[in-house]
């Protein structure tokens, strides 16, 4: 560890001594955590850093409507309009390549639920389902069963190692969590945690900002600090040594995800990609969301802020929208692009700015929690590699049955704990009629195929647990030309009564 004058001449020469203002007041045993702190940060990188962050948070984002342009149809498949034997295809392809042990899912959860209003990792959520599970059990089920498929139909017996990135602030948390849980049913040991890198928020002028008189107000670099911590936890060595050559990324908070779906992972490998990116059709032309295009002739996400309206609302001769190809977090790498990216690419990584209300001491040491914005926090994002890909392409799936986020506490009115359960028992409701199934409400009337649909009141309480079906399959042997009174719950007990009936 470095002594108190190096970081001092460190923080010095980037213009950062009043870090150190309080240390006189500070026990032995604050002064060692403020220095073990301090000696873990880039020293020599916090200069530009912190200049970068007061530049960034002062230039207007840049139009980029004169350089756009979609993404080219031979680079796309989608779950509407590619061919039936096209979809079946690719997905014999991700299965096989599932069987073989080559393909892994890596899990961006270094977030906390304080938009939720709850302190610990988003991923031990709640959202109020009958059967009471978390996102991580809901995930770690949906592993277990796309394993079991994979095994019924190769006779292999394999594994699908889930590497879960978090923060300083989620990975204890995280550990005791899937601890207790006995990791769901998972091997401890394909349950691989890392932590990603955290980096000083900053004042408007520059000035990195002092949580209290001890410790530096520090936020984890986005979701993007990604490849960094492949780096730092060795996690690409990992992932070698297993076999593992594809990996599906994705974000915690989706509850609809499909892990490693075998169709994406198909799709993308029998395209010979290195990089793919699952996306939704826009809802409408100014929804907040990134879109995925290209920027003189290079793939990339554009934020909603970089297009003008009059572009974003351009329409084709189906009336459709030019720009429709929502980005939701969902993305297929090889390993060897992660690689690639990690040796070469990872500082070329564009910074994006975040304004937000950061808590500090001022001059007298006092605590202050702000009204306003008054930080810079600087993230990177994990989609920002796509313009280093040769091969990347784009596969379109059904927003309702793939992508309901988890971000708001109830009483928004979108992406809240009661919009993400809709949308899972809306979806369950769904493959329990498609299997034959005639579902009744809480008075004993059949319900028809209309009312089930995602709203915010879903008309029936039906759930099946994943470790029943992965994605809808093999229901119709266990509810074709049943009547089942709602609220249900489809779990492997009922599932082995229904089959004994």
């Amino acid at each position: 560890m470095p002594s108190l004058e190096q970081v001092k001449r460190s923080l010095e020469s980037a213009g950062q001594a009043h870090v150190l203002q309080f240390w006189p007041e500070l026990s032995e045993e604050q002064r060692d955590a403020f220095l073990w702190e301090l000696a873990q940060l880039d020293l020599k990188g916090l200069k530009e850093h912190c200049e970068g962050a007061a530049k960034a948070a002062a230039s207007p984002p840049d139009s980029l409507d004169q350089h756009i342009e979609p993404i080219p149809p031979e680079s796309i498949g989608s779950v509407r309009k590619s061919g039936r034997d096209c979809l079946a295809e690719w997905e014999n392809r991700g299965l096989v390549e599932i069987s073989e042990d080559r393909v892994g899912v890596l899990l961006l959860a270094g977030g906390q639920g304080t938009r939720l209003g709850v302190q610990y990792p988003k991923g031990m959520y709640n959202v109020g389902l009958p059967s009471g599970k978390t996102l991580y059990q809901i995930q770690a089920e949906r592993i277990r069963k796309l394993q079991e498929l994979a095994d019924s139909k190769h006779g292999s017996k394999c594994t699908v190692p889930w590497y879960i990135m978090t923060s300083e602030f989620t990975l204890v948390p995280t550990e005791k969590f899937f601890e207790e849980n006995n990791y769901f049913g998972l091997e401890a040991s394909n349950i691989i945690m890392f932590e990603q890198r955290m980096i000083p928020a900053v004042t408007f002028d520059g000035k990195v900002i002092l949580e209290n008189k001890g410790k530096l107000a520090m936020a984890p670099d986005g979701n993007g600090g990604l490849y960094q911590a492949l780096v730092d936890n060795k996690v690409l060595e990992d992932m070698k040594k297993r076999g593992v050559q594809y990996l599906h990324v994705y974000c915690v908070d989706n509850i609809l995800v499909k892990m490693a779906d075998p169709v994406f992972i198909g799709f993308c490998v029998s395209k010979g990609a290195d990089c793919g990116a699952k996306v939704v059709e826009k809802a409408y032309p100014a929804e907040p969301v990134g879109v995925v295009c290209r920027v003189q002739g290079v793939s990339q996400v554009v934020e909603y802020s970089e297009i003008q309206p009059q572009t974003a609302e351009l329409r084709g001769p189906g009336g459709e929208l030019v720009y429709s190809a929502g980005n939701i977090c969902n993305h297929f790498f090889t390993r060897s692009f992660l690689q690639d990216v990690a040796e070469k690419y990872k500082h070329q990584l564009k910074q994006h700015v975040a304004i937000k209300k950061v808590p500090f001491v001022d001059a007298e040491g006092i605590q202050i929690k702000p009204t306003k914005s008054n930080g810079i926090k600087m993230e990177k994002f994990v989609f920002d590699v796509f313009p280093f890909s040769r091969d990347f392409v784009v596969f379109e799936v059904e927003r309702e049955e793939e992508f309901s986020p988890l971000k708001n506490a109830d009483g928004s009115a979108t992406d809240s704990p009661t919009t993400a359960r809709n949308a899972l028992l809306a979806q369950h409701c769904r493959w329990a009629t498609a299997a034959g199934a005639t579902l009744l409400d809480k008075h004993g009337n059949p319900l028809p195929l209309t009312s089930v649909s995602a709203d915010d009141r879903p008309p029936a309480q039906c759930e099946i647990s994943p470790l029943v079906s992965y994605f809808g399959e093999g229901l119709e042997q266990l509810l074709k030309g049943r009547t089942i009174a709602t609220p249900f719950v489809l779990d492997e007990k009922r599932a082995e009564e229904l089959q004994a009936q």
